[in-house]
């Protein structure tokens, strides 16, 4: 299949990604924005050798779903570019349809990444996905982090995920495609209704009257972004000042820490439960406020799965240990964060029992409840290793460090 010669602006930001050495994986749905990323990529990278590799996820929400990954898959066979397709294996699905399709996807497409030695994954996200994606957030009544749209680039698992095209408009995208003659297929939930992306999309074009476009509210969410990128800064250098890692718990002064103020401890408070938790969001308002009660007032408490204790003028911020993953193989990661490795036998928590079986823990200097909720190696009922705890030769690598994920977003 020959490769369409694009727009300049168009190609220059797939050349970019391109700049960054390694290979570069393409998540294509078959719609038209990524099949636009699709042609575009194949073609800034025919001067830089054989770098690109597609997928595409299955969700088996849809019935088309199989042949719109099979449609891609021609494509790219004609390309020249490898395919593979992921399906996600669920169960019906209780709660938010649309997010645990996200959590799924981003999944799968980190697991896919590090086995194939991928670096970096395209996503074909646009200015109106960008558009469409604050006015969600006014639905929700979000704060500056929820209204600053989605970031050109992030990292998950140590793969980075980037967004070259939200500078670009779906038109101009459907324009390339057309006048080169490249199909594309539509997903039919584009025009449900029952979705919230789709009703913000019916929202934006009935805003077009007031001068409320795309470019305009993508130029808003620009603005947002630099003003999110002054407040993380701060964020960062509150938590280098105060927050020390071990053992993936998280521990701070009390004092040092509420001396913060100025919405520096509550913001902070935030990115603590975002990255020992993995949320995606973080949680309701009046639950942070309760938390900063608690703290202010020497009160252990809990939320979304972790646990605040107070110890020694210090608080302890760990795992709750009903909220931990369930065992895993070796090598499989533990708990969303955890890597062992060095050791035979089947991953879980360390918990009371097995914690009774490390006579040196007490030499750590750790609290009972941090210790607990780290991973240990099992057979069967017998205690392997438990390396947090100085027990046995395996090593556990909490990733990323809780640095490291302020850094990255």
């Amino acid at each position: 299949m020959q490769k369409a010669e694009p727009d300049a602006a168009l190609l220059a930001r797939a050349r970019a990604v391109l700049a960054v050495p390694g290979r570069v994986g393409l998540a294509v749905s078959g719609g038209g924005d990524s099949m636009a990323m699709l042609h575009l990529m194949a073609h800034a990278a025919q001067d830089v050798g054989d770098r690109l590799h597609a997928v595409t996820v299955d969700h088996r929400l849809r019935p088309e779903a199989a042949a719109e990954a099979a449609f891609v898959a021609s494509v790219c066979a004609g390309l020249g570019i490898p395919h593979s397709v992921l399906v996600w294996e669920h169960d019906a699905v209780t709660g938010n349809l649309m997010e645990a399709a996200r959590t799924a996807r981003y999944r799968l497409l980190t697991s896919w990444a590090k086995a194939h030695d991928i670096g970096q994954v395209v996503l074909a996200h646009t200015a109106d996905d960008q558009a469409e994606t604050f006015l969600m957030g006014l639905s929700r009544a979000a704060g500056l982090d929820g209204l600053s749209g989605m970031r050109p680039q992030f990292q998950q698992e140590g793969v980075t995920f980037r967004r070259p095209l939200l500078k670009a408009g779906r038109a101009e995208l459907r324009e390339f495609l057309v006048r080169h003659g490249l199909g594309w297929v539509d997903d039919p939930t584009n025009d449900d209704d029952r979705y919230t992306r789709t009703r913000a999309r019916r929202a934006l074009k009935a805003l077009q009257p007031l001068g409320i476009t795309v470019e305009r509210l993508a130029a808003v969410v620009r603005n947002l972004a630099l003003a999110q990128g002054v407040v993380n800064d701060t964020i960062r250098e509150a938590a280098r000042d105060v927050v020390t890692e071990v053992a993936g718990a998280l521990t701070f002064e009390v004092r040092a820490f509420l001396d913060l103020g100025g919405e520096v401890d509550r913001l902070l408070l935030v990115e603590i439960l975002r990255w020992m938790a993995g949320l995606r969001h973080a949680p309701r308002a009046d639950q942070i406020h309760t938390l900063l009660l608690a703290l202010r007032h020497g009160k252990d408490a809990t939320l979304a799965g972790c646990r605040f204790r107070h110890k020694d003028g210090r608080v302890w911020v760990s795992r709750e240990a009903r909220a931990l993953g369930g065992q895993v193989p070796p090598g499989a990661l533990w708990d969303g964060r955890w890597e062992v490795s060095g050791g035979m036998g089947d991953v879980r928590a360390l918990g009371a029992e097995g914690l009774r079986q490390c006579p040196d823990w007490r030499s750590t200097g750790l609290p009972r409840q941090v210790l607990e909720v780290t991973p240990a190696l099992w057979l069967g009922d017998t205690l392997i290793a438990a390396p947090c705890a100085g027990f046995g030769p395996a090593t556990a690598t909490c990733a990323p460090s809780f640095h490291a994920f302020l850094l990255s977003h």
